[in-house]
């Protein structure tokens, strides 16, 4: 399919998903969906089966506890996945779902205010509609700005994030073919270098390889956002590194790009056995796997900035934690 016209189908289906209200939106906006749709969400929501279930399940009750929600975008581009997956068009929108926080959502406790839900989704649109979609939303995060933090002081810094530094991530237009390939390159030397932590490089020559040394990373509540590599390299990726061993391959079920734009998500991206602290938490010795999105802007032939969503609360709860039911964040399910 066309990439115009797949970003095309996305973008009626933002403006139906607006301007329906809550408990109409999976009669609406159905039209848009595959019979056989399959949506990927963050933890408690997971995997659902038909867009109804996922109108029911997930947009009715957030819409109603974010009222007045708009979708602000920072990044939208559309591209073929560069792994040969399935049949389509994937078309990838990120930035903040922002509403009144007026109902309480997951047990998050209203506050009246504004409230910016981070998300990050990949659409595969295929003859005409939408296939299957991974939606991952920053749930910490926002409990974080209602004042009712999940989780431990993390490592980096806690910022409603902004978008790309150039102000360029909304690729409405068609893009040069050959700048999306440079992108895709530049992403795939990233995971052939970090893909292991065994290059037997320093950490931070490593990501010099194909980082800028001003690389901005842009992380979820747990972790944080950080700037420079070598910010990130003690803020994050030090601290991650040395928390983890025996990480799995990497397996990615989608990777697009378009203009200086790219990105990928898993589900899972990789498994790993925690061995040492984590986020304030003592290593338990199981192993869990990590479902992430990673959004990324290329600048020349290095990335330069990154957006990155991992569900923490999936990996925590597979450790046996359960941050939602956590009685002293003052949020339950």
């Amino acid at each position: 399919m066309e990439l115009q016209t797949a970003k095309r189908i996305v973008l009626d289906v933002y403006a139906a998903l607006e301007s329906s209200e809550p408990d109409q939106i999976g009669q609406k906006v159905a039209q848009y969906f595959a019979p056989d749709f399959v949506w990927r969400g963050f933890h408690p929501f997971g995997e659902i089966a038909g867009f109804e279930s996922v109108a029911e399940k997930f947009w009715k009750p957030l819409r109603t506890s974010l009222t007045r929600m708009q979708r602000r975008q920072d990044i939208f581009f559309a591209g073929a996945d560069h792994l040969g997956g399935p049949e389509g068009v994937w078309v990838v929108s990120m930035g903040h779902l922002t509403g009144l926080f007026d109902t309480a959502w997951l047990g998050i406790r209203p506050t009246g205010k504004i409230a910016m839900l981070r998300y990050c989704e990949f659409n595969r649109v295929s003859n005409g509609k939408i296939a299957e979609t991974a939606m991952f939303f920053d749930i910490p995060h926002l409990a974080a700005q209602a004042g009712q933090p999940l989780f431990p002081a993390q490592t980096a810094a806690h910022l409603v994030q902004p978008g790309p530094l150039t102000h360029g991530g909304l690729l409405f237009e068609s893009q040069p073919a050959e700048v999306g390939r440079a992108t895709i390159a530049a992403i795939e030397a990233m995971i052939s270098d970090l893909g292991t932590w065994r290059s037997g490089l320093s950490l931070t020559d490593e990501l010099a390889r194909t980082w800028h040394d001003d690389m901005l990373w842009w992380g979820p509540d747990g972790i944080g956002a950080t700037y420079t590599i070598e910010r990130y390299a003690k803020q994050h990726s030090g601290p991650f590194r040395a928390a983890f061993s025996d990480r799995s391959k990497t397996n990615h079920l989608a990777r697009v790009s378009e203009g200086h734009f790219g990105g990928f998500f898993g589900w899972p991206n990789f498994s790993a056995t925690l061995t040492g602290p984590f986020m304030g938490m003592a290593p338990t010795g199981k192993r869990s796997e990590f479902r992430v999105i990673d959004i990324y802007r290329r600048d020349g032939d290095k990335l330069a900035e990154n957006w990155i969503f991992i569900d923490l609360l999936h990996f925590w709860n597979q450790q046996g934690v359960d941050f939602l039911g956590n009685s002293n964040s003052g949020v339950s399910i």
